[in-house]
């Protein structure tokens, strides 16, 4: 697994810039924009159910360092920046920060109705169709964000099955359940209050 390049002190001690890494890239699609977020990847050719279009690449990173950059990403958003996502699950002692601008499968958007699916194979991520996949279509696979952090990450993706956030699809019927009890107590407050103001 590739990592991300490390800087070296020349010898007059001054930072020497790494050499930049040009973007991975695949037959099966390139980057346009995406009505989802930002940019997305969009299939060039039909792409047959199965097919490992990507790898997602990054640097491998133990699971505290993990904890510690997502921490940051915690405060950076909270400072207004970008609150996306890159560190993907590896193994229970590694994950992989993909945040690095030479990981084109970054950009791959989450869909509650994702059209891909991820697998790891011999130590590396891969991004798989789930179905045969027409030209055009822009690719997506289901981020599966965990149920405790589910408010923090609103869904785009505007399928007909997207429950507004980005959450595991085993969680989905509970955010659901927790939505409709929130609709239906503001209905109820809402009358509450249209009597009170009639009175």
């Amino acid at each position: 697994m590739s990592t991300a390049p490390t800087s070296r002190r020349a010898k007059t001690k001054t930072a020497t810039t790494p050499p930049r890494r040009k973007p991975t890239t695949t037959p099966w699609a390139k980057v346009r924009r995406s009505p989802i977020h930002g940019r997305g990847l969009y299939a060039t050719q039909l792409i047959p159910r199965d097919t490992r279009i990507i790898e997602y690449q990054g640097e491998r990173i133990t699971k505290a360092e993990s904890d510690r950059r997502e921490l940051k990403r915690l405060a950076k958003q909270a400072r207004g920046g970008d609150g996306c996502v890159y560190i993907f699950e590896l193994t229970k002692r590694y994950d992989i920060d993909g945040s690095m601008a030479w990981n084109t499968a970054r950009l791959i958007n989450h869909s509650c109705t994702p059209n891909c699916r991820t697998e790891i194979i011999r130590g590396k991520i891969w991004i798989i169709a789930k179905r045969d996949i027409e030209p055009g279509e822009e690719l997506t696979f289901d981020y599966r964000y965990g149920f405790d952090s589910w408010r923090d990450h609103p869904c785009r993706c505007g399928t007909e099955r997207c429950v507004g956030y980005i959450v595991a699809a085993e969680y989905r019927w509970r955010v659901r359940k927790i939505l409709r009890a929130e609709r239906a107590a503001a209905t109820r407050a809402k009358n509450a209050r249209a009597k009170k103001a009639a009175a």
